[in-house]
């Protein structure tokens, strides 16, 4: 078998094509940007999806008091003298929510609830299908242990703890230990503030007939739910000028009312690709230019003042794999997430071949399990920016090195599952 370099290897094996970046060096390169620091306090009802700028620690230990892990009856086990069976008197009911300072005399037992409080002088309970009731007293024939079906103080959560670290981006998972931990609201970075600017001037919006020569929006859409989460804004939607000196304008204008700037097309070497040259022009700085990747190699990244600029292909492919692997970790970067690594690998279900020189992220398809239990992948035999129908069949990226030729059936690659 064969592994393939991964996302995050030094080079992809790809560093020197052509003058351009690699991928881990594009990826270092925009992990390098600065980012604001702007923070605010949301209720916990709100924080779904969100990034936590301050760690959230635990206000108190939980369980705060020794509860019961289930119904039964609570007692001390050294209460329990010579061989069983053993019969003790029950002088107490104790539900979930009762005063956690009762307290049990010794050789009597308390018939207690899930979640209730175990009484002071007893150690243990006794699930309740393992003993004979009778009224006001139950027998016992099976010897407990100290601390059995018992949930001790701080058993889950110590006061202080740090519960959820500082750069998670929240889920219903970690609002719940949040809400445990005895805290109401979060303190989160602010949404992230972002204008969108589509080039092209064959694009027309679909509810619009088609004249010779145009097609229909497709970036437009795919980017605006590409960036529907909780701790993005979309700010402004422009679609670009035809002239430099006001594309000049509209960038400059579309920059000061967002905190990330995402353009589409306009950024090859044609002489209507003006993105850059306005950039350039109104003082901002150029960190990426150009990607050893297929496709999207045209992909740039720079700042104009504060505000981060990425530059996505316009073929609609392209730019959602660019989005896929350069995307996403600019935005968690900006929002201040700590990087995730969503990369698994998978077998070739087919045999594959591929033009040396740039690392190629290609469509695949999940294809079920080979012999061994591994996951297998479907693909088509090449990319194609232009064919839109191939990303809705397809569940994620597999990477294909630089310098590959030619993979066989059976042989392991990376996966970049697409985000959800």
């Amino acid at each position: 078998m064969t592994v393939i370099a991964r996302l995050d290897a030094p080079g992809c094996g790809c560093d020197a094509a052509q003058g351009l970046a690699s991928i881990d060096q594009a990826l270092e390169r925009i992990r390098a940007l600065p980012r604001r620091k702007d923070t605010e306090d949301v209720p916990l009802a709100k924080a779904m999806g969100r990034v936590l700028a301050r760690p959230v620690t635990a206000r108190a230990n939980v369980p705060p008091f020794a509860s019961s892990a289930m119904d039964g009856y609570a007692l001390c086990a050294g209460d329990l003298i010579g061989d069983g069976p053993w019969v003790l008197p029950v002088s107490a009911r104790i539900a979930a929510g009762d005063d956690a300072r009762a307290s049990l005399p010794p050789g009597h037992a308390a018939r207690i609830f899930t979640g209730g409080a175990v009484p002071g002088g007893a150690d243990c309970v006794v699930m309740q299908e393992a003993v004979t009731a009778h009224p006001g007293r139950i027998e016992i024939r099976t010897r407990p242990t100290r601390s059995q079906h018992v949930r001790s103080v701080a058993d889950d959560m110590g006061q202080g703890d740090v519960i959820l670290p500082a750069g998670r981006r929240l889920t219903a998972r970690d609002i719940a230990a949040a809400a445990a931990s005895g805290r109401a609201s979060v303190t989160v970075t602010k949404a992230l503030r972002v204008a969108l600017l589509l080039t092209g001037n064959e694009i027309v919006p679909q509810r619009q007939d088609l004249a010779p020569g145009q097609i229909w929006d497709v970036n437009g859409p795919m980017m605006i739910a590409m960036l529907t989460r909780p701790d993005v804004e979309i700010t402004a939607r422009a679609v670009a000028e035809d002239d430099a000196d006001a594309l000049t304008a509209q960038i400059a204008a579309l920059a000061d009312m967002a905190d990330l700037l995402l353009t589409s097309g306009g950024i090859s070497v044609g002489d209507t690709d003006l993105v850059k040259p306005s950039l350039l022009a109104l003082g901002g700085t150029i960190h990426l230019s150009g990607v050893a990747i297929k496709p999207g190699k045209p992909v740039s990244v720079g700042t104009l003042g504060r505000t981060a600029w990425l530059g996505l292909p316009g073929n609609p492919v392209s730019a959602h794999v660019i989005w896929q692997v350069f995307g996403t970790a600019l935005l968690d970067h900006l929002t201040g997430r700590q990087p995730v690594t969503a990369r698994s690998h998978a077998v070739l279900a087919d045999p594959l071949e591929h033009k040396p020189g740039r690392c190629e992220m290609r469509p695949a398809l999940l294809a079920g399990h080979d012999a061994n239990g591994r996951e297998m992948v479907r693909f088509e035999s090449q990319t194609h920016s232009a064919r839109v129908a191939t990303l809705a069949r397809a569940d994620g990226l597999i990477l294909i090195p630089a310098e590959a030729d030619q993979m066989r059936a059976g042989d392991l690659v990376e996966f970049l599952p697409f985000e959800t």
